[in-house]
């Protein structure tokens, strides 16, 4: 990991290879954010001129480079847009696309605005991860290499250790949920994840219980088993446990593990199965969670259950109109094989309601309709209680990831009516797939428990270019959302 700083003191004097400040756009141009001062002083207060010169207008995002020719201790001034005005999370998604514009650098200053602890934590967050790249499969990549030395200069005299502490511990919370999302399914199936896990939970001071294809099937884990069979790499469930002894509220997080998802044999189109490494998104989340939630100490217990699989076709995969039962007895007619994610969840889930949560929250890259409706950077939200919807996608929201709450109608109900079984595993109807997909694991909660349901379909894997703080490939998304959500509920807000 980066080695991460603090300092009080003039960014002139810090000797790095550059120094990041902040524009607001103005009517009259380009205005230098706070922080920015000392080194406005050092180019004799002639930095906007430059930065106009340049065609730097303080737009969100905008990166403009300024050598300093001996003016500063640093041979570079590298000034990041905020927009009009800016929050917690401008401040990330600044310091990040700065961070990504210095890859190859040795070390870097920060002077974004850091008065307040919360501005602190925000800036540190934003630059480590900007600062990320997956280069395990390359070589000769010196130029995309993250910068070895970050240092966030603050405005204050408060005692922010903490919160510069509470942003490492979340970016590699999520830095490890990129590499995990990133590698190749060839390298990451389900018992390597299942030991990661291990090995994770177990570092973290986290109980951990791993079952492996044996105690599934002896167990009655018929989603689990009945997506793995078609694989060579059988299944796995992973169950983690973290508890504060003054804790007095339990939630249940549970993430869809698919390692890789061909469709089985209702087989994805080639153009859908390519980025299919990232269908175990949400259980990386729930472990990257975890780890996290471990450091923090959160007074509140949480149990974290990673449903793991490989969907493949073969000889001795499961078939459309094959009738599976789940854990806890509910029987399931799967009339497709592609719409996996909702079996090995449902188990689960009722397997979740074991632990008597107060809340359990379930995220999943569950649905294409997902993208359909919010885009790829968007989470759904859907839940059993309007109260909970409305508090997760607040926490959603303060953790600085985008999410909207979205309705499960009952009318859809009845499209996943089956003539042989409980449920059908989809609706004859191809409307609303993402409602369904979230009224399709409603039906395993446990009465009287309150859930939630982030399908991060979209948001958990980034094909397009690189923005503010996220990269091209795995993004980590819902990681600071779950972390988020223990913490709430431990101040008894949700």
């Amino acid at each position: 990991m980066t080695n991460l700083k603090l300092a009080n003191a003039q960014s002139a004097s810090l000797d790095v290879d550059a120094v990041v400040i902040g524009v607001v756009t103005d009517d009259s141009g380009p205005v230098l954010a706070p922080g920015a001062a000392g080194i406005d002083e050092a180019f004799q207060g002639r930095l906007v001129d430059a930065l106009s010169g340049l065609g730097a207008g303080g737009k969100a995002g905008e990166v403009t480079k300024v050598p300093t020719f001996g003016s500063l201790a640093a041979p570079l001034v590298v000034a990041v847009g905020l927009g009009e005005s800016y929050d917690a999370e401008a401040l990330r998604r600044a310091a990040g696309v700065a961070l990504r514009s210095l890859a190859g650098s040795g070390s870097v200053a920060v002077r974004l605005p850091a008065a307040t602890a919360d501005e602190v934590a925000a800036v540190a967050t934003g630059a480590l991860l900007g600062n990320y790249a997956y280069l395990n499969y390359r070589t000769g990549d010196g130029d995309k290499r993250p910068v070895s030395e970050i240092t966030v200069v603050t405005e204050t005299d408060d005692e922010v250790e903490s919160a510069l502490e509470r942003a490492r511990t979340i970016a590699e919370a999520v830095t490890l949920v990129r590499d995990l999302v990133n590698a190749p399914p060839s390298d990451l199936n389900p018992e390597v994840l299942a030991e990661t896990a291990r090995e994770v939970g177990e570092e973290a001071g986290l109980s951990v219980e791993v079952l492996d294809e044996k105690a599934l099937v002896e167990g009655g884990y018929g989603g689990i088993v009945g997506v793995g069979q078609g694989s060579v790499n059988p299944p796995r469930l992973v169950r983690l446990a973290y508890e504060h002894p003054e804790a007095d509220k339990t939630v249940a997080f549970v993430g869809k593990g698919i390692t890789f998802d061909s469709g089985g044999l209702s087989l994805k189109p080639s153009e859908a199965m390519d980025w299919m490494k990232s269908d175990m998104g949400g259980a990386g989340a729930v472990l990257g969670a975890l780890k996290a939630i471990a450091a923090l100490r959160p007074k509140v217990k949480v149990v974290g259950y990673l449903a793991i699989a490989e969907n493949m076709p073969s000889g001795t995969a499961q078939r459309p109109s094959d009738v599976l039962t789940i854990y806890g007895g509910k029987t399931v007619e799967v009339l497709n094989t592609d719409a996996e994610g909702r079996l090995v969840m449902a188990d689960a889930i009722v397997r979740a309601g074991e632990d008597e949560p107060d809340l359990i929250v379930d995220v999943a890259t569950l649905t294409g309709a997902q993208l359909v409706a919010l885009g790829t950077r968007t989470t759904g939200i859907m839940a059993n209680d309007d109260d909970v919807r409305e508090k997760v996608a607040g926490a959603a929201g303060r953790a600085g990831e985008s999410a909207w709450p979205m309705p499960l109608p009952e009318e859809l109900r009845k499209g996943l009516d089956s003539a042989i079984a409980d449920i059908a595993n989809i609706s004859g109807e191809r409307w609303g797939g993402m409602l369904v997909a979230g009224i399709f694991l409603k039906e395993f909660v446990p009465d009287g428990v309150r859930w939630a349901h982030l399908d991060i379909a979209g948001p958990s894997f980034n094909q397009g270019q690189p923005y503010g703080y996220t990269p091209k490939g795995g993004t980590g998304a819902a990681v600071r959302t779950l972390v988020q959500i223990a913490e709430d509920a431990a101040a008894g807000a949700l």
